[in-house]
């Protein structure tokens, strides 16, 4: 039984009247697959990421798999991630041929931590996918002149960190492309989708070939393409999420500063100087027994969740042999310790003042052996 009230959400996906009116609205348009809802949805997305080209498909692992494609990322080629993030991210490597190679993360932000990831630059490497995690942005400072010294591509995996910044300048901003999901979870969601964001035209163009069956015209196919497009309806659901993504955003991060100056029993998330983080998730540490604290949080109603428990290499398919090739044995001690210790504490806009209370003293009792 919940204490103190009903149990609080640890995520709220929100859909009102104005995103039913919208899918309603294109659905009796008749225009439903690839329309003027998905063109009006790229351009106006382009605000968020410096006005680049943006080119929408039906999900993040998509608009992931898609910009490797494009970039020519393939068999042979190894792709710098980081371990510590949700299986698409390596997933997406693997779909096009090419080899995941993880490097340990940084113990603020939970990126990729650019000496680790200089320490894994080889003659097969092609790309590095630095992964936004929880909302905080990669040190994109030191990853990307990193990145260019060695004239490798950068894909930034975006998909929790919608208008996160550093140094004022946007994420999806700052690599050759940026990846975004607009799962129901994520900070802004169209039901399901993504988006691509880049500077280069070019890779825009092939991009949209991508994912309609390499084809711009009806029949006039110009390469080997799929079917990843967005729906009109789902695009639609994204444009009215977008006008609110600003307020949204503001009030996580309100929330966050109420949950950092009360949390005392546990260790709160760091924000790196510079950066805007835009809080997909509250992820605090704890170094003590994180399953007993959890379990008695659920039981005060206080809903919680550990992303990611297992960290990718030690996933089933990443512990398999490919090609005949042995498994390596990772070191990655940072991605370790996170994996044990990281948890993460209702932050989404939905919240009320009485409920933050509830969390900031459940947290801290549970903390204390109350």
């Amino acid at each position: 039984m919940a204490a103190g009230g009903a149990p609080i959400p640890a995520a709220q996906p929100v859909i009102g009247e104005e995103e039913i009116e919208a899918a309603v609205r294109v659905l009796r348009s008749g225009r439903v697959v690839q329309g003027p809802e998905v063109a009006a949805f790229e351009e106006e997305f382009g605000e968020l990421v410096d006005g680049r080209h943006c080119v929408a498909v039906n999900s993040g692992t998509s608009a992931l798999q898609l910009t490797l494609l494009a970039l020519g990322v393939g068999p042979g080629d190894q792709v710098i991630v980081p371990s510590f993030s949700f299986a698409a991210s390596a997933n997406a490597v693997r779909l096009v041929g090419a080899e995941p190679v993880f490097a340990d993360i940084e113990p603020g932000s939970y990126g990729l931590d650019p000496d680790a990831v200089a320490a894994e630059i080889g003659p097969r490497t092609a790309a590095i996918m630095p992964v936004h995690l929880y909302g905080h942005p990669a040190d994109m400072d030191r990853l990307q002149p990193l990145a260019d010294k060695h004239q490798l591509a950068v894909v930034e995996d975006a998909c929790q960190a919608h208008g996160a910044t550093q140094n004022g300048r946007q994420v999806g901003a700052f690599g050759a492309a940026g990846a975004f999901s607009f799962y129901p979870t994520k900070n802004m969601h169209s039901l399901e989708g993504g988006m691509v964001s880049t500077a280069d035209a070019a890779l825009a163009r092939t991009l949209r070939l991508l994912r309609n069956q390499g084809m711009e015209q009806r029949y006039a196919n110009e390469i080997v393409g799929a079917n990843m497009r967005m729906t009109d309806v789902a695009a639609a659901v994204g444009r009215v999420q977008l006008t609110k993504l600003a307020g949204w955003t503001e009030q996580r991060r309100q929330n966050a500063k109420v949950l950092d100056a009360g949390l005392t029993a546990v260790e709160t998330p760091p924000v790196a100087e510079g950066v805007g983080h835009v809080y997909h998730q509250y992820t605090v540490r704890y170094a003590g027994d994180r399953d007993a604290f959890m379990a008695a949080l659920t039981e005060r109603g206080i809903g919680n969740a550990v992303y990611y428990p297992t960290p990718i290499h030690e996933l089933k398919p990443y512990r398999e042999p490919v090609g005949g090739k042995p498994v390596r044995a990772w070191d990655l001690p940072e991605t370790a310790r996170a994996a044990r210790e990281v948890f993460s504490l209702p932050v989404h806009p939905s919240l009320t003042a009485e409920q933050l209370d509830r969390i900031v003293t459940g947290v801290n009792e549970v903390g204390e052996g109350r």
